[in-house]
């Protein structure tokens, strides 16, 4: 079977959807500077990972803790392998065990942080308990969080020639179960979501661009821009080889962007739906699924 990579860049919109360490009584976004100081809120891979796992609807693999007091470490169960279990297809694992190096896989979907592509302008949410602290007359507790809504950007890549196939216990899965497992993912990004804070936001692309190719390159991770509310086409058209356009699709929201119409024009750009339907559409006749 010949390598093959499937990647997209996605653009979605969201409000405060991944927090860090708080500072005092203020609950601090994740954020990160660039050269010329403006900050950028993001959602950590981290995150986006737990939340595709969540939301897999497939078995979570079995974990357990090992070592003790401070260095008890929390991994997956030695007895799990990626036959009962897709997360560890996708996303690998690490099994230490005494007297042995362990077993390690790699993570064979890669997911980059999803990073704002708006400035963080140090906006504050003031938040109290004062309903709850009417009840008994006492005084409000007073606390303070950064809030900041954003178009944002992530990147997937796959390895499809290695999904189903882990060399440590001598596994490949049927290529039925390689491509259902594939799609399943496919369908869990084009709905994703982040519960937070009360809150439930909406991950699902508003802008989405890929494919499956003979590279591995995640190529669109650094093209996709979004400024003063339009996807900079002639940034990603730049950045797309002519032997990779026939392999290239792409989808977008009807008039959520004010350069729609270019968006189709120069990209050739479908629905949301139909581009999932056409990158799943791939990943069968990769696998040679009738």
């Amino acid at each position: 079977m010949l390598a093959k990579g499937l990647t997209m860049t996605i653009v979605f919109e969201a409000e405060s959807a991944n927090y860090g360490e708080g500072i005092g009584n203020v609950a601090a976004l994740k954020k990160l500077s660039r050269g010329n100081g403006s900050q950028y809120t993001y959602i950590s891979r981290q995150a986006i990972r737990y939340n595709m796992v969540d939301q897999l609807g497939e078995a979570k693999a079995e974990v357990e803790a090992m070592g003790s007091g401070d260095k008890k470490v929390v991994q997956f169960s030695s007895k799990t392998t990626i036959t009962d279990y897709p997360e560890l297809d996708f996303f690998g694992y690490l099994k230490t065990e005494k007297g042995s190096t362990g077993k390690k896989r790699s993570a064979i979907v890669r997911l980059s942080n999803a990073v704002s592509t708006e400035t963080f302008k140090g906006d504050l949410d003031f938040l109290t308990n004062k309903g709850l602290a009417d009840r008994l007359n006492e005084n409000m507790n007073i606390a303070q969080a950064e809030i900041h809504k954003s178009y944002y950007v992530y990147t997937v890549a796959m390895d499809l020639d290695q999904i189903g196939i882990d060399n440590n216990d001598g596994i490949e899965l049927p290529k039925e179960e390689k491509a259902r497992r594939v799609e399943k993912l496919l369908d869990t990004i084009a709905f994703l979501y982040r519960d937070i804070r009360g809150r439930r936001e909406n991950l699902a692309p508003l802008f989405v661009i890929g494919g499956v190719y003979d590279i591995k390159n995640p190529i669109f991770e650094n093209l996709v821009k979004v400024k003063e509310n339009k996807i900079l086409v002639q940034d990603i058209d730049s950045g797309i080889f002519e032997n990779m356009r026939k392999d290239t699709s792409c989808g977008v929201v009807e008039g959520k962007f004010d350069n729609t119409q270019e968006i189709k024009d120069v990209l050739n750009s479908t629905t949301i739906p139909k581009f999932f339907e056409q990158l799943k559409a791939k990943v069968r006749e990769y696998y040679e699924i009738n």
